[in-house]
């Protein structure tokens, strides 16, 4: 039996890499499937969600193998696999899907009806989405493969731009996510909450999309300077300036035509003294002052149903003080959940492979080794402005 080795989570905000079952081509109910493949993991991204479940601000329990954000080359398929081939070089979507539901036939994968028992969606290694063994390891099973993976049709022109082309799992699918559902077209001006890799990839998604202004804010000013040096505008939330007052200092005026929030659930007040509390809701209501009537926000960051780290009662189950008349009094468009990775990784493929969109500069990506994972999520979690990207066979350097 071959070896394999994966990050655990294992309480009070630390990770391990550990020792591992070998997959097998079995569901997490031991059920054996026959459309699943095994990958030789090639790159695996740490994700800002996987820290919420490190920090202990979702239900997960120890021993959690993570990791949703997988790239691999395949070395074994089951019977049932037609489209693939041993040694092919795919990308992983982070939604498990089946591709046979109703959801699924609507390009609606991030909420499939069959591959979680317990509510719509699948996600691998991820609290409460069905048991999938999460792919920082070595190797991974992946069910559904020929409906999940995307195929790189040159092995070689892929690993030629893996640094990029890893980003294909979640991150640039889920920023491109939130400027397309925020409505970001030619001419667009683009307001974008949080300098993290959702949020940085979201601004690069805008640019593609045409957006003529794409500013940037966070509370963390070292996690502007990246974005300052590639040449979007950025806003200062640490400041005691409102956000419309600095965005009408860029614009002109005091609101955007589309916006997005890269932020989620663990946000932070605004200002000096803000910035050093939680206050989940602030974002969205922000987003609400600054978003024009009849403007859209989309809203790829995180929020959870059960949150046992919140600061009150409310917030422990997903209830947060959102300003909602707002919003419907300047008759927004709110778009929420998942990102469903299949609508837009073919076609983000190409616009890598043709030098449309680099990616893995714009996010900060840093590759690391596996057994530097802890590292990586400990410099993650500090608000390092990186993207860190684990090589658990040393095939990127």
């Amino acid at each position: 039996m071959t070896s394999n080795r994966g990050v655990a989570y294992i309480g009070q905000g630390k990770v391990e890499v550990q020792h591992i079952p070998y997959p097998k081509l079995e569901d997490p109910r031991g059920r054996r499937i026959d459309h699943g493949v095994i990958l030789k993991v090639v790159s695996t991204n740490i994700c800002g969600s996987d820290q919420h479940m490190v920090r202990g601000r979702t239900t997960a329990e120890e021993g959690l193998i993570l990791g949703h954000e997988i790239t691999g080359e395949v070395i074994e398929a089951g019977k049932d696999v037609e489209m693939l081939k041993i040694g092919d070089l795919v990308s992983v979507p982070f939604n498990v899907a089946c591709g046979r539901c109703r959801t699924c036939k609507e390009q609606h994968t991030g909420v499939c009806l069959t591959v979680n028992p317990s509510r719509a969606g699948g996600a691998y290694g991820y609290v409460d989405m069905g048991g999938w063994v999460g792919g920082q390891a070595e190797f991974v099973m992946v069910p559904y493969a020929d409906f999940n993976l995307l195929r790189f049709p040159d092995k070689d022109q892929a690993m030629s731009k893996i640094r990029d082309l890893t980003c294909l799992s979640d991150i640039l699918p889920t920023g491109y996510h939130g400027a397309v559902t925020a409505g970001v077209g030619p001419g667009s001006t683009v307001y974008v909450a949080g300098a993290g890799p959702v949020g940085l990839a979201a601004a690069a998604s805008a640019r593609l999309l045409g957006a003529a202004v794409v500013i940037i804010g966070d509370v963390n000013p070292v996690r502007l300077e990246h974005p300052k040096r590639l040449g979007y505008e950025t806003v200062d939330l640490s400041l005691d300036v409102s956000l419309a007052d600095q965005i009408a200092q860029i614009l002109g005026e005091p609101e955007v035509d589309s916006a997005v929030d890269a932020v989620g659930f663990e946000a932070r007040g605004h200002g000096h003294s803000g910035a050093q509390h939680e206050a989940p809701a602030t974002v969205l209501n922000s987003l609400m002052e600054v978003t024009r009537a009849a403007g859209r926000i989309g809203i790829p960051g995180l929020y959870v149903t059960d949150d046992p780290g919140a600061t009150d009662s409310a917030a422990r189950k997903g209830a947060l003080s959102v300003r909602f008349g707002l919003g419907w009094a300047k008759s927004h468009s709110f778009f929420t959940g998942q990102t469903p990775v299949m609508k837009y990784n073919r076609a983000l493929m190409q616009a890598i492979l043709w030098d449309r969109i680099k990616i893995a500069d714009t996010v900060g990506v840093e590759v690391i080794s596996l057994d530097e994972a802890p590292k990586g999520y400990a410099e993650f979690d500090s608000g390092a402005p990186k993207k860190f990207v684990i090589d658990p066979h040393g095939m990127l350097a």
